[in-house]
């Protein structure tokens, strides 16, 4: 059996208010919405992951190596004629050049090596030292600045100088810190001038330092501590983008 519902009272179902569905905005009309949040999405993504391929600084790579005729003298005595050929080390800068060419390097003194002042290395008056004497040099500061347009460079240096003969006697360490600069460098008692980089890397740096008492009788009154001394070291220098 079929049921129907029938008014009984046509005028009120024509009072009631029809209730008529909301109409929904055209598909054409929120694709443009879509694409431009697709859009906003991508390039947020594409930004994120330029950022993380893009390295915060120019890490390039600086060598350095030390070359034959070079030269150091301590208080007033001649220099020694020193073979520093075979010293080598590897920096890294610190940031980018600025306007003028201009960097910060910093070198791992870890594996920043300069040959000792022994018999094959160094000459004293033009002899060579007794075969046991020996100075080993341990670098513990090698940073500064390289300017790639003039070729002037300031590399602050620090390091111990370990005097030995033989195993019979070992000194204290003498502590010697200047900048090796390509520039003039003057004390009391010692100067030197340096040369700027040239096309091929080479440069001359020197430096003065203050030598301090070591609190060794010998070595303090041998060397009349406290006294200046005087490095001239020919090296190069070459660039490499890692």
């Amino acid at each position: 059996m079929g049921c129907q519902l029938h008014s009984s009272n046509p005028q009120l179902l024509s009072r009631l208010p029809i209730k008529r569905p909301t109409q929904l905005p055209s598909f054409s009309s929120v694709q443009p919405k879509l694409r431009i949040q697709t859009a906003i999405l991508s390039s947020s993504t594409t930004s994120t992951m330029t950022q993380r391929e893009v390295p915060e600084t120019d890490a390039s790579s600086v060598k350095f190596k030390t070359l034959g005729g070079c030269k150091l003298g301590i208080s007033r005595y001649p220099d020694f004629e020193y073979n520093a050929d075979g010293g080598k080390g590897t920096g890294r800068k610190i940031g980018d050049d600025d306007s003028n060419g201009e960097f910060s390097i910093g070198f791992d003194v870890k594996r920043l090596y300069i040959p000792p002042l022994m018999s094959t290395t160094t000459r004293f008056l033009g002899l060579p030292l007794p075969p046991f004497l020996k100075i080993d040099i341990v670098p513990e500061l090698f940073e500064g600045i390289i300017n790639r347009k003039s070729g002037k460079v300031d590399l602050q240096f620090k390091a111990k100088f370990w005097f030995s003969i033989g195993s019979i006697y070992k000194a204290p360490p003498l502590m010697v810190e200047t900048v090796l600069t390509s520039e003039e460098s003057k004390g009391t008692l010692r100067s030197g001038r340096g040369e700027r980089l040239n096309e091929e890397g080479k440069c001359r740096l020197v430096g003065v330092a203050t030598v301090e008492p070591i609190d060794d009788f010998l070595m303090d009154s041998f060397l009349g501590l406290p006294t200046e001394c005087l490095a001239i070291l020919n090296a190069t220098i070459s660039f490499s983008s890692s």
